[in-house]
């Protein structure tokens, strides 16, 4: 079946999708309000300095300080002083211009403190979204993207994607672009450019050179705390990284969009132009392909496996737990089977749950314990088979004794039921509320010791029908030993717009 992107445009918000084989793989969504801003290049203040933790806050403009770690802030000596010579030994770059103090590069030092200063003005780069509670993560070490090239003016290196395997074709690459980069620059070769022409890759170069030298310009003028240059939106951004030979067709819902998508393509890759597909059914696109369900199927804790068993997926602040469950399974012959079969069914799903979903940081996958050494080997590479396909690096650990996987997944944004969903109101994201009883006797109780201080001939309590269910019927013994021994009258009366966790104590007579 064929692979197709699928882009739903608004012009409140852009949602796009990866279906292969009919299924959703990958989602990105955009909102004007919310946009995302890895890839911003920012003029910031460092505010705060760290020691103990070899790190620093710089101060963007945003609502909160980016983090910046001691290693994204050092380079080395060798790429410093070959950078240093290019430039005439005087930090000259870019038509002549010379290099802001903010973009200098700076030697290696042995801690943060002799890198960077609080007031310093710095250049930097957001390598990861803002996510809950923290900063975006920032990074000195620039990096320009295009369609075959990464460009990355401060270090001093050429890098092949590892998903080029082909000996020969990495050498000619990497002699290509040993022959066309300037002294001291670095550049990345992306997967697409397996096929790319030394012109393709010329073109790209210069293109990203141009881009660098205004980008220096910019910084030299530009405010303190202010963006500097802000990476293309959403949909050429995916266009630009994920369209290529291997996607079938790109279908846009949208007009405008459509032709912003043809133009762009037309400059950068206009052999895939005839992919381009406007969408113009009344049934919306989505619907037509079958994301909106998957994406609904994204946000479930509990997902079941095609042969009875299932896999819970529990998201905390340090790291995803998923466990798997034989569910309605029973097997057919032993129990050691029955439990591998299981296992091995739940790696494809769990993969597959990880790329949809974008889960990133450490992930525990508890597998249903097996005995059998053989079966724990088998699960391993199956597993590490199947995550082959992600773009994302990934790390695993062979299973344990315990059954018990370690895997990391590179996060650079949000992930799916972060960008859908918020913490719930009334639990602030637990998942869990005080249980009825408990709501009853923090009531009993409060009376008990109000009683003591306030005068009156009773109480009225305003609670959630459930809980003014419990105490009238369960708990009707305990409100009659409480209105003897207080000589108090309770008056309980529910209120079904309450939320169960609440309530409210009036005294009579206050």
């Amino acid at each position: 079946m064929a692979t197709d992107l699928i882009i739903n445009a608004t012009s409140y918000e852009v949602r796009i999708a990866l279906v292969e084989h009919g299924s959703l793989v990958e989602f990105y969504l955009e909102r004007p309000k919310e946009k995302g801003l890895v890839g911003n290049i920012y003029k910031g203040k460092v505010v705060r300095v760290l020691p103990g933790m070899q790190a620093a806050f710089v101060d963007i403009g945003l609502e909160r300080s980016g983090f910046l770690y001691v290693d994204d802030v050092q380079i080395s000596t060798a790429a410093f002083e070959k950078r240093m010579a290019t430039c005439g030994g005087e930090g000259a770059c870019c038509d002549n211009n010379e290099l802001p103090e903010s973009l200098a590069v700076r030697p290696p030092g042995k801690s943060i403190e002799d890198l960077l200063t609080e007031g310093q003005s710095i250049i930097v780069q957001i390598c990861k979204e803002p996510f809950g509670t923290k900063g975006a993560r920032l990074t000195c070490h620039i990096t320009l993207p295009c369609r075959n090239l990464v460009f990355m003016p401060m270090t001093d290196h050429i890098g092949i994607s590892r998903k080029i395997q082909d000996e020969l074709v990495r050498k000619q690459l990497r002699e290509d672009i040993e022959a066309l980069r300037p002294a001291g620059s670095g550049f990345i070769v992306r997967t697409v450019a397996e096929g790319a022409s030394r012109e393709d890759l010329e073109a790209d170069m210069e293109f990203l050179m141009h881009l660098w030298c205004e980008i220096v310009d910019l910084a030299e003028k530009a405010e303190i705390m202010s963006m500097v240059y802000e990476d293309l939106d959403i949909i050429l951004r995916v266009v630009r990284d994920i369209f290529s030979p291997d996607v079938d067709r790109v279908v846009v819902d949208d007009y405008t969009t459509y032709k912003r998508v043809l133009k762009f393509i037309e400059t950068f890759a206009p052999h895939l132009y005839s992919k381009v597909h406007h969408y113009e059914q009344p049934t919306p696109v989505f619907d037509a392909y079958g994301v909106e369900m998957d994406i609904g199927r994204g946000l479930d804790k509990k997902i079941w496996l095609r042969c009875g068993g299932y896999i819970i997926i529990e998201d905390t602040e340090a790291l995803t737990v998923i466990d798997v469950n034989t569910g309605r399974y029973v097997g057919k012959n032993d129990l050691e089977e029955t439990i591998f079969k299981t296992n091995m069914e739940a790696v494809r799903e769990i993969a597959y749950q990880l790329r949809l979903r974008n889960i990133g940081g450490i992930i525990i996958i508890d597998f249903i314990d097996m005995d059998e050494a053989a079966h724990r080997e088998e699960v391993f590479r199956a597993l590490s088979e199947v995550s082959k396909k992600d773009k994302s690096r990934i790390n695993i650990l062979k299973v344990s004794e315990f059954g018990l996987v370690q895997m990391t997944r590179k996060r650079s944004r949000e992930d799916l039921v972060h960008m859908l969903c918020e913490p719930c109101p009334y639990c602030s994201g637990d998942g869990m509320v005080k249980s009825c009883r408990t709501i009853c006797y923090e009531i009993f109780r409060k009376i008990s010791v109000g009683a003591k201080s306030i005068a009156g001939p009773g109480v009225t309590i305003r609670v959630h029908p459930r809980v003014a269910g419990m105490m009238l019927k369960e708990e009707a013994v305990t409100i009659h030993n409480l209105e003897d021994e207080l000589g108090k009258t309770l008056t309980i009366i529910p209120v079904k717009d309450l939320h169960m966790g609440k309530y409210e104590i009036v005294w009579q007579g206050e």
